[in-house]
């Protein structure tokens, strides 16, 4: 879950209507964004021991109104307030040790004064606590709690909260897996507006868990997100035009949207408009474009953009023919357990194309690739097996085993090549 910051709206909620002129006149002025008039105000009443006053002056060195910018200043603000009790103090205070603004980060004192702040019923300190206990920041990971404190601020309305508090029960954190309390604390939030909860609620409808499945109920969620500008709704919306599901299937609809998600970084978007591009599907067919979109999604770590990428160097389709690329890119994807990137990374070695010709490696490469799904392995399997020695088969099977150890395919796939001339030269009669 997303940390809550330092949050001006609280500090303003919190302050209580007191019958001082001087302060109401400085809690006038700051509200119309006159911060000089502001702090010639407050100033004195913060000097005076106003709790209030001084919450006021924190958030304004912390944002630099009205004062230079000074985040020590702030914290020397926030704490007076705080060490009086004013909830909204204790929780901003909470947020500089959390942060490591205005004093050294500090988790277990950021735990300590959300703590203080949440115990008064602040909803955001309640959600920060929250999240602390979730991560193990500052207190020993609990999730148990995490729901407690997710819980109280969801029950103010806390949008935040809510949100967690379906992500908790939807995935059976602290809380038996429920998938109807998951929708019903997504709907609170999503019905506030929050992005995030409204594609939680969509995926929900889309599986039918803990509501009926309803095509047309999913396109509705993801699009009120979408239009918030949350690439994964995007990306989401961009799927169900490009598959007609839940609406008439439309490829232009299907590319718009997938271009908002992409703009923002979105990979599996990114990777999409390089297929759409590739294949010419609602664009004009554009090797140049696919390859551009392949990269970008490449260039993130996304495998089936790795994969793709390396299939448009290998064939020269949009970028020169180039099999080292080719091979650079399926090797990427390959040590991510990616099957389609052993296969043709196998393919590769077996045929001497941009490394060395190989019939060990390929064996290898060929039998991860089936483990993990990849169809043409098998049969590619059975061809190698017959061409090979029953020593080079051992050989093969063995580096397969030792590739499969978690980050060990690319390392022990180099030290074998390294060594491919004198196992050759071992294999001659």
């Amino acid at each position: 879950m997303r940390m809550r910051s330092l949050l001006l709206a609280v500090l303003l909620a919190s302050s209580p209507a007191l019958a001082l002129a001087d302060f109401q006149a400085g809690e006038a002025a700051y509200q119309r964004q006159d911060y000089s008039a502001a702090l010639a105000a407050l100033q004195p009443e913060a000097a005076q021991g106003n709790a209030a006053a001084q919450g006021y002056l924190g958030v304004m060195y912390y944002y630099g109104r009205g004062v230079p910018k000074d985040a020590i200043q702030a914290v020397s603000w926030f704490r007076k307030a705080a060490e009086q009790g004013d909830a909204a103090a204790q929780y901003s205070l909470g947020v500089m040790y959390a942060n490591g603004e205005g004093v050294p980060r500090d988790a277990a004192l950021a735990v300590a004064w959300y703590r203080k702040a949440a115990e008064q019923g602040d909803a955001d300190a309640q959600y920060n606590l929250g999240v602390m206990y979730a991560n193990g920041n500052g207190v020993p990971k609990d999730e148990t709690q995490a729901v407690a404190w997710y819980r109280k601020a969801a029950e103010q309305g806390d949008a935040d909260g809510q949100y967690s508090l379906g992500v908790m029960y939807a995935n059976g954190y602290g809380v038996p897996k429920d998938a109807i309390q998951a929708v019903t604390w997504y709907r609170k939030a999503a019905e506030q507006g929050y992005a995030a909860a409204q594609v939680n609620l969509g995926v929900m409808y889309a599986k039918g868990s803990g509501v009926p499945q309803d095509a047309t109920q999913t396109v509705a969620w993801y699009r009120k997100a979408a239009e918030q500008g949350y690439a994964a709704a995007q990306f989401n919306l961009g799927v169900r035009y490009g598959n007609g599901d839940g609406v008439p299937k439309d490829a232009a609809q299907a590319v718009g949207w997938y271009r908002k998600a992409a703009a923002q970084e979105h990979a599996s978007a990114q990777h999409n408009l390089g297929v759409i591009y590739e294949h010419g599907n609602g664009v004009p067919k554009d090797a140049v474009q696919a390859v551009a979109w392949y990269r970008k999604a490449a260039e993130q770590g996304y495998p089936a953009a790795q994969v793709n990428l390396g299939a448009m160097y290998a064939k020269g389709s949009g970028v020169p023919q180039d099999a080292t690329q080719a091979v650079a890119w399926y090797r990427k994807a390959a040590e991510q357990g990616y099957a389609a990137a052993q296969f043709n990374l196998g393919a590769h070695y077996r045929f001497g194309q941009g490394v060395p010709a190989s019939s060990v490696i390929a064996y290898a490469l060929y039998n991860l690739a089936q483990v993990t799904g990849n169809e043409k392995a098998a049969d590619n399997l059975r061809q190698l097996t017959q061409e090979m020695s029953s020593a080079e088969v051992a050989a093969a099977q063995q580096l397969s085993r030792q590739m499969s150890q978690p980050g060990q395919l690319l390392v022990v796939l180099d030290r074998f090549q390294e060594t491919l001339p004198a196992f050759k030269a071992a294999q001659c009669p």
